[in-house]
């Protein structure tokens, strides 16, 4: 499958530098380019990108409200976040507005191309840290640990029955955190099985990536904030 991806960033150069990158690759197909938000915004609508590289800071309408509204209107197409600015807030906003990952523009090509993939197929890409962080924001949504005055959100119980018990399983270890590596290690499964599992869990739930299965883990009382 080719991957369809298109470009936003108010920098022209940087434009180019990105297409000239995609262009090496037979996966993938630089698709377009945006200049701003509101023209990032048209042209997912228009041609239904896999991915969308999104600039967070750009004249008029920004990455962040960007990202919020492809994802409204284009709703196949996933969005990379790439700043130069290492500030939580950055990938907390993004994250919220629907973004599937969060990168910096000085990470190395071969990296971006991992991270692209990885989106396209449905994964997140979001450092440990700011997955952390992330959940910290959003405890006073959750439900406490003691199964206290939160209730679960309506719907959650009857999506989990739609998985099996080892699906459910590999769900409780994505909601803590842990890589496919890390869960293959715990439940003694191979990487792929687990792999394919999340590939079957995130369609029964109605979740966009794994970020959302963390999120819904937590509130289905799956896994408590500690």
């Amino acid at each position: 499958m080719t991957i369809r991806i298109l470009v936003a960033d108010d920098e022209a150069l940087l434009r180019m530098a990105f297409g000239t990158v995609l262009e090496t690759q037979p996966d993938m197909t630089p698709v377009g380019e945006a200049a701003d938000g509101d023209q990032a915004v048209r042209l997912a609508r228009e041609l239904r990108p896999d991915v969308v590289l999104m600039d967070v800071r750009m004249p008029g309408t920004d990455g962040i409200e960007a990202t919020r509204r492809i994802v409204e209107v284009s709703p196949g197409s996933r969005v990379l976040i790439l700043t130069t600015f290492d500030l939580d807030e950055y990938a907390f906003a993004g994250l919220h507005a629907g973004a599937s990952g969060f990168l910096l523009k000085n990470t190395r090509p071969e990296e971006l191309l991992t991270a692209i993939r990885d989106v396209a197929a449905g994964d997140a890409v979001v450092s440990p840290r700011i997955t952390g962080r992330l959940l910290e924001s959003l405890r006073p949504h959750l439900p406490d640990a003691s199964g206290g005055p939160r209730a679960v959100p309506s719907g959650h119980a009857e999506r989990l029955a739609r998985l099996s018990a080892r699906e459910r399983e590999v769900l409780v270890q994505v909601g803590r955190g842990l890589s496919n590596t890390e869960i293959a290690a715990t439940l003694h499964l191979a990487e792929a099985t687990v792999k394919s599992h999340l590939g079957r869990i995130l369609p029964k739930l109605g979740l966009r990536d794994r970020i959302q299965a963390v999120v819904f883990a937590y509130e289905s009382r799956l896994v408590h904030p500690s």
